[in-house]
């Protein structure tokens, strides 16, 4: 008897109570986690043990994730890197420079306005816009 893993349960399974947002910025990785962890109180540290490695055309990409964790909460924030050396971490967002996961936890409206409104306040931010399910075709490339 063979068993099959089933790609796309684990998949929805994974995006499960989350909420997507890109953001388009000339910012570079580094001063945006700066400016998101002094501005709004995050604390977005890079997590090398969740990076994800995309093997394409016979060659290794690596997109580098940010991780916060809310105090008194089950939230976790990911902020994943969306190009590497001309790859695309999701390729159906190639305007998009970083993809924000809000993970763990239902997010009040509210909340997420303020981090839209405070996101675009931000010198070199273009965009930041939430990523509806069903329009991420390779969603099971930010599955960690």
């Amino acid at each position: 008897m063979k068993l099959k893993l089933d790609i796309d349960a684990l998949n929805d399974d994974f995006f499960e109570n989350t909420k997507l947002f890109g953001i388009s910025t000339s910012v570079k990785n580094y001063k945006l986690c700066w400016q998101l962890n002094n501005l709004l109180g995050f604390n977005f540290r890079l997590n090398n043990e969740i990076e994800i490695c995309l093997i394409k055309k016979k060659r290794k990409y690596y997109f580098s994730i940010y991780e916060s964790k809310e105090k008194a909460s089950i939230l976790t924030h990911y902020l994943y890197h969306n190009q590497n050396d001309g790859e695309y971490l999701l390729p159906e967002f190639k305007h998009i420079d970083f993809l924000w996961l809000m993970k763990g936890d239902d997010v009040e409206e509210e909340k997420i306005n303020y981090i839209r409104n405070s996101v675009n306040a931000i010198y070199g931010v273009q965009l930041f816009a939430e990523l509806t399910n069903n329009k991420i075709i390779n969603k099971g490339n930010m599955v960690f």
